[in-house]
């Protein structure tokens, strides 16, 4: 009897087991099928946005779609106002306005108080509002150390080698965080930091403290600036890819001799920054003799598509350095030439350090009107701005639709 009703015991919890199970697997159906649908939603939401970019694209003005490509220099620190019209970049009649992409503001564009660099940088974009431009992203290099703009407005900021000597990976973070705090509010939305490239005998004497230091420090540390900026409404631009010398592009062409094996490992920090998504990664002139050897960085496919896009699977802003640099200038690249390459490398945003882009501008112009596939390389830069703008709120979708 005991035998029989142990039995039946083992029977229900087998049933009640089973019914549970059962159920269970009731649920996960359910809430798979949900999942999938919504993810389904979301991917057709975003493909709608994506056509609708594109298509914003297509019905641009080519002279329109190359004033995205270009970050430049402003003049003065009071009161914005171009200097160039569309006309200069046609060569067409139209008294246009002719507003960059971006701007970048040198020691001489910050205002000697956070009050008038605010009302500077609203200058900018009302202008931009009152002749119906689309607002351009403003960025600084606050690197900190020696190359730091706002060191009369915003709080301290050691250099990348003092910040990883005294501080902790959190310390770093927060004071990272207190610096994009205080560039948000005076309006910027863009740091052209921090630096990446691992110090080296090669390179230490050029980079002078703006690296971290060894490659872990400079994963660790970019990590934290990266995110603490990012988190807190300020684009980084990861630089200078893939590295540098003791040459000084301002005067010459940095020249890397090292191996493949050696020249990979070096930029090992640029493969593991890249993974969490700086709004950008700035190129540098440097010609490396293991790959594509004689071409700058910045207008190779190999490293800008080929590398950085393809391999690395980057899918931000992809900026040149300055192309009125020595570097190129002086070695058959000026910057009408430069400006062209840039572009077939597969290169979004055409730094030039100028007040005015143009003359420049108008060599591309004549290369899109001429050109359907290069209008495609112009087109796919065009739309990587846009998108980044939609992101940083610069520009609102519903316009687009």
């Amino acid at each position: 009897m005991k035998d029989k009703r142990a039995g039946i015991v083992f029977l229900f919890l087998c049933i009640l087991i089973t019914s549970c199970t059962d159920k269970q697997t009731k649920k996960e159906i359910i809430f798979h099928a949900q999942a999938k649908a919504m993810q389904e939603y979301v991917a057709a939401v975003q493909a709608e946005k994506e056509l609708a970019l594109k298509d914003y694209i297509a019905r641009m003005p080519v002279e329109q779609k190359i004033a995205q490509l270009f970050i430049e220099n402003l003049e003065g620190c009071t009161r914005f106002r171009s200097y160039e019209t569309v006309g200069d970049l046609t060569g067409k009649p139209d008294k246009t306005p002719l507003i960059a992409g971006g701007y970048i503001f040198f020691s001489y564009n910050i205002a000697p108080d956070r009050e008038q660099m605010k009302d500077y940088i609203q200058s900018i974009r009302d202008y931009c509002r009152d002749n119906n431009s689309i607002q351009p992203y403003l960025s600084v290099d606050q690197e900190g150390g020696w190359v730091n703009r706002l060191k009369k407005l915003n709080p301290p900021l050691p250099s990348n080698e003092k910040v990883a000597i005294n501080f902790d990976i959190s310390g770093a973070y927060w004071l990272y965080t207190s610096q994009a705090t205080s560039m948000h509010e005076l309006g910027f939305d863009m740091n052209l930091a921090p630096v990446v490239e691992v110090c080296t005998p090669d390179n230490e004497a050029f980079l002078d403290g703006r690296s971290f230091g060894d490659a872990a420090k400079v994963i660790n540390y970019g990590r934290a600036c990266v995110n603490a900026y990012e988190n807190n409404g300020i684009a980084t631009v990861i630089k200078h890819f893939p590295g540098n010398t003791n040459t000084d592009p301002h005067t010459g062409l940095p020249e890397i001799t090292l191996s493949k094996d050696e020249l990979m490992q070096s930029i090992v920090s640029f493969r593991e920054l890249t993974q969490y998504q700086p709004a950008a990664v700035l190129m540098s002139h440097a010609r490396t003799a293991a790959i594509d050897s004689g071409v700058p960085a910045c207008l190779s496919k190999v490293w800008v598509t080929d590398i950085l896009r393809s391999e690395y699977g980057y899918q931000g802003l992809i900026f040149s350095d300055d192309i009125f640099m020595g570097a190129l200038a002086d070695n058959g690249y000026p910057p009408e030439v430069a400006a062209v390459r840039a572009v077939e490398a597969g290169v979004d945003c055409i730094m030039i350090s100028e007040k005015r882009f143009a003359k420049a501008g108008a060599v591309l112009y004549k290369k899109a009107l001429a050109d359907p596939q290069f209008e495609q390389k112009i087109d796919a830069a065009v739309y990587r701005i846009l998108k980044y703008k939609i992101k940083a709120g610069l520009l609102d979708e519903a316009e687009i639709r």
